[in-house]
């Protein structure tokens, strides 16, 4: 044997020995950092950060969520790696007085519109939380129409109601909208409308069906600021993969199951059940 293969086989069986010595003193190489995610602290913020977190780990990355009061505020400063929003909320948060309504414009405007260092995953297009007017049934049959498009046109005498806290928009069209009257209860302000108290009741599109006697208006022309459900993440942090595995929302979410789920969780369901649950019922491709 020459003196080079003996001397090789000494330097492997000194590493060889090193290397079952690190095991043996329970020594292990460290995985990769979990992504946090942030929450706000309500059923529809917690939901989406629980999804976007089953995704990151159906794909085999460590993840945790995390409730802070903003998760936007928390993911440019990074504390968080990946925020869960609504596209329109972005964009006017960034840029108060944009104009945009349409779905994949509001996209475009609200990339365009992010801090430095924050990215967009895809937004889901067919799965949106945006404000929808509601009216009587017998008002609807009046106008003989179905669709917000016939608010400007019955502007004159209109009288608006919303739930305290809920976002709506302060003009349709060229219809700028009286101050609403607020209610505390969802049910109050139902009943206000069909009884006659409110021409008009802001709901939202992800919102539990409204009651009979009520009639949602469609809104076809996008009338109404689109606020399509959409991930931000800290950019140059997470990998091709990881950006892909929010993506995987997009294709599979909408607007009927996003409401459902929400209600699951307003009832008290544990958000990472509920989007665990729907996660299996939809496998994302690899």
């Amino acid at each position: 044997m020459s003196r080079r293969v003996a001397a090789g086989g000494v330097a492997l069986a000194a590493l060889l020995t090193a290397a079952t010595a690190g095991c043996s003193s329970g020594q292990s190489v460290p995985g990769p950092p979990a992504v946090t995610v942030g929450a706000a602290p309500t059923s529809e913020s917690k939901l989406l950060a629980h999804l976007y977190s089953a995704a990151l780990g159906y794909f085999g990355i460590p993840t945790r969520v995390h409730l802070v009061p903003d998760p936007v505020a928390a993911l440019d400063s990074a504390d968080v790696t990946v925020a869960p929003g609504l596209t329109g909320e972005l964009l006017a948060r960034f840029v108060p007085h944009a104009t945009a309504r349409a779905d994949e414009q509001v996209y475009r405007s609200m990339i365009s519109a992010l801090p430095e260092g924050v990215a967009a995953a895809d937004y889901t297009a067919s799965a949106q939380d945006k404000p929808a007017a509601a009216v009587a049934a017998a008002t609807a049959d009046r106008w003989g129409a179905k669709d917000v498009a016939a608010l400007p046109g019955h502007c004159a005498g209109l009288s608006v109601g919303v739930v305290t806290g809920d976002a709506h928009p302060a003009r349709v069209g060229d219809c700028v909208l009286p101050a609403a009257r607020e209610f505390k209860y969802t049910a109050s302000l139902f009943d206000a409308l069909k009884a006659g108290a409110v021409t008009v009741a802001w709901t939202s599109t992800a919102a539990p069906a409204a009651p009979s006697g009520v009639t949602v208006l469609t809104d076809r022309t996008a009338l109404i600021r689109a606020e399509n459900v959409v991930p931000l993440y800290r950019r140059n942090v997470l990998a091709e993969q990881q950006v892909l595995a929010l993506n995987g929302i997009a294709g599979e979410l909408d607007t009927v199951t996003l409401t459902d789920m929400i209600g699951q969780v307003d009832k008290g369901a544990d958000p990472a059940a509920v989007a665990g649950a729907w996660l299996a019922q939809h496998p994302l491709d690899h």
